[in-house]
């Protein structure tokens, strides 16, 4: 009898009358907002606008969401076009089944037409949005534990997955919790990128290419726990040899950036810079124009009271005259 373990939940969705509110769908889409909400602080705080981020982000998830998609069916592509198997469940996103590497990969190239059309350097971007990816993976991993997927070896600590679920060629048993160890090291990824970003001035990319090598190195640690079917080349599983070439390249990267362009970007969107002035102009302006006309009226009842006060005079004379008379 085990005293401690982490319960799977009974289902994964539930029902508003005809409508599904699955649990994976969810974590991915508060994981977007995180994204977005942490991505746009850090824009601006770069010396971008507001809103930016989430501009780009109308081009960057959904190709993101399209290229994790094409990642996992096409590693998986026995799962869904074996004889026996239904080609159909392809598309079936909310049943799991988004590759990291694919998002990543397609998700820059729908960043990238967004920040095109902006006129903004697509690695100033992937730098202010590098911590908040992290986050939104750490949530994300949360939906492989509604649908009872992506777990680990079995065991006994008190910390493992208890899995009840016979469906897809599940055992029901205690299993090392690999989702929540990926979790967890999403966090600790995103923390020390935003670390490293205010202890370094990293720019020019290299936040995010410290993100990818972090997590890279976690994957490839996390890839071997994991018991699912997966295709083995020299006896890694296909996602541990992904990670060990993107750190390589990832790292790479970071040297390679860090001797050509030193230093941060100073500007990182075209005329961000000057809506501040444009707004500081604007209202001296409108300072100066009500001090003008502040002044104006007090000239003109300077003149109404000159004016006034040799009438006053003669009308107090012609007064005293009328009581001697």
């Amino acid at each position: 009898m085990e005293l401690a373990y982490i319960p799977s939940p009974s289902r994964g969705v539930l029902y508003l009358g005809p409508i599904p509110l699955r649990g994976y769908a969810f974590c991915i889409i508060i994981g977007v907002f995180v994204a977005v909400w942490l991505g746009n602080k850090r824009w601006i705080a770069r010396g971008g606008r507001a809103g930016t981020v989430a501009d780009i982000a109308v081009w960057a998830v959904p190709f993101g969401l399209v290229g994790g998609r094409l990642y996992h069916v096409i590693t998986d592509y026995e799962l869904y076009f074996s004889p026996g198997r239904d080609w159909v469940d392809a598309f079936k996103v909310w049943e799991g089944g988004l590759g990291i590497w694919g998002a990543i990969a397609l998700g820059a190239v729908g960043a990238w037409i967004g920040c095109r059309r902006r006129g903004i350097p697509l690695p100033a971007y992937a730098d202010a949005i590098a911590p908040g990816i992290a986050f939104a993976q750490a949530i994300g991993r949360w939906g492989n534990w509604f649908n009872q997927e992506l777990y680990g070896r079995e065991t006994h600590v008190p910390w493992a997955l208890h899995i009840t679920s016979s469906e897809g060629g599940r055992v029901p048993g205690y299993y090392h919790p690999t989702f929540l160890y990926e979790s967890l090291w999403c966090i600790g990824v995103a923390l020390l990128v935003i670390w490293a970003d205010r202890r370094f001035q990293l720019g020019h990319g290299r936040a995010f290419a410290l993100y990818v090598a972090a997590y890279c190195v976690g994957r490839g640690w996390i890839e071997y726990m994991r018991v699912d079917d997966a295709h083995h080349i020299l006896g890694l599983r296909l996602n541990d040899w992904t990670a060990i070439i993107v750190f390589l390249l990832a790292v790479t990267y970071i040297v390679v950036s860090a001797k050509k362009r030193p230093g941060r970007e100073t500007v990182v969107e075209p005329g961000a810079s000057d809506a501040p002035a444009e707004d500081a102009a604007g209202a001296e302006a409108d300072g100066a124009e009500a001090d003008a006309k502040a002044e104006a009226g007090t000239e003109a009842d300077v003149e109404v009271e000159d004016k006034a006060e040799p009438d006053a005079v003669e009308a107090k004379d012609e007064a005293e005259s009328a009581k001697k008379s």
